[in-house]
């Protein structure tokens, strides 16, 4: 009941405020109640990522900005650097394009199969990395279903860059979809099917209608695979062979530094990861914020009545 309907019933305001009061303070916390979940939270950060990475910055300079500096532009770093770009440069807009086509089809079509379209594409969560990879040792190793026919035809996937692709592939490809799914089923097809009846065809309505809506949820979706595939290590491992300067890639030149007692080496190649990481979330943060952010009215738009 409103102020003006207590009035015309003859109510006093207070008969009306008192139970707005009364529910606001049944539903709200304590103060110190805040101030404890803040603390817990806080100290969770502080003590299993903050912590972390200023350790990895502070062992990557303890020798020296000199030492840092070779370690970062070895050629077998500057190799794992380019390596783990180019695989992320092949596998995030492959992945995107499966992405945008899968939610398309499982937010816009009642097919039979759809079900398991969605069982599989959360796959990749619930395997693990390593398994992945020794997937596609089976299929394309010596010993695999294809690896005579490549052998016979002078062709290399596994400990070779196709096999690193694939696997980088294998473990990012639910990112996007994952994003755009329920982005897409809770906008419903009102506008898609709009744009048909005016005379769009199907490509006029994807570039038209359907990515602005979806614009931030899958730049989200693109951000989160690109951060997988640059720190994916499991499936990476399985496949690469760790032929350094070749089919190393960031984490795995970690890991090899550090086995070889390399501490210096191996925490500056890693601080790099955490750069790229840190600029990942950076991108993150400010795609939540513009997808929060309510859109501009322009000046010149009439009131409507």
């Amino acid at each position: 009941m409103t102020t003006a309907t207590a009035a015309l019933a003859g109510l006093p305001r207070h008969a009306v405020a008192t139970p707005v009061c009364a529910a606001r303070d049944a539903t709200t916390e304590p103060v110190w109640v805040r101030r404890t979940l803040i603390g817990l939270a806080l100290a969770f950060l502080g003590l299993f990522l903050f912590m972390p990475l200023a350790v990895v910055f502070h062992q990557a300079l303890s020798k020296g900005v000199a030492v840092y500096w070779r370690a970062v532009t070895d050629p077998d770093a500057l190799a794992a650097i380019r390596l783990t770009l180019l695989a992320a440069a092949i596998a995030v807009p492959l992945n995107l394009v499966f992405g945008v086509a899968a939610a398309w089809a499982i937010a816009r079509f009642e097919f039979r199969g759809k079900s398991l379209l969605t069982t599989f594409i959360d796959l990749p969560f619930s395997v693990s990395p390593v398994i992945s990879g020794l997937i596609y040792v089976l299929v394309f190793g010596l010993q695999g279903w294809f690896g005579p026919w490549l052998a016979d035809h002078d062709l290399k996937v596994i400990f070779a860059v196709p096999g690193i692709v694939l696997a980088t592939i294998f473990v990012t490809f639910p990112y996007v979809a994952r994003e755009l799914i329920p982005l897409m089923q809770a906008q419903g097809a009102e506008e898609e099917e709009a744009a048909v009846v005016l005379g769009a065809n199907g490509w006029q309505v994807l570039w038209r209608v359907t990515l602005p809506k979806v614009k931030w949820g899958l730049l989200y979706g693109v951000i989160l695979c690109n951060a997988r595939a640059m720190g994916e290590f499991g499936a990476v491992s399985v496949v690469s062979g760790h032929i350094r300067g070749l089919t190393n890639t960031l984490p795995l030149h970690v890991e090899i530094l550090y086995n070889e007692y390399q501490f210096a080496a191996a925490f500056a190649t890693a601080s790099v990861l955490a750069l790229l990481a840190i600029v990942t979330l950076g991108l993150k943060a400010w795609v939540e914020h513009q997808q929060n952010s309510p859109e501009p009215v322009p000046f010149d738009r009439e009131p409507q009545p």
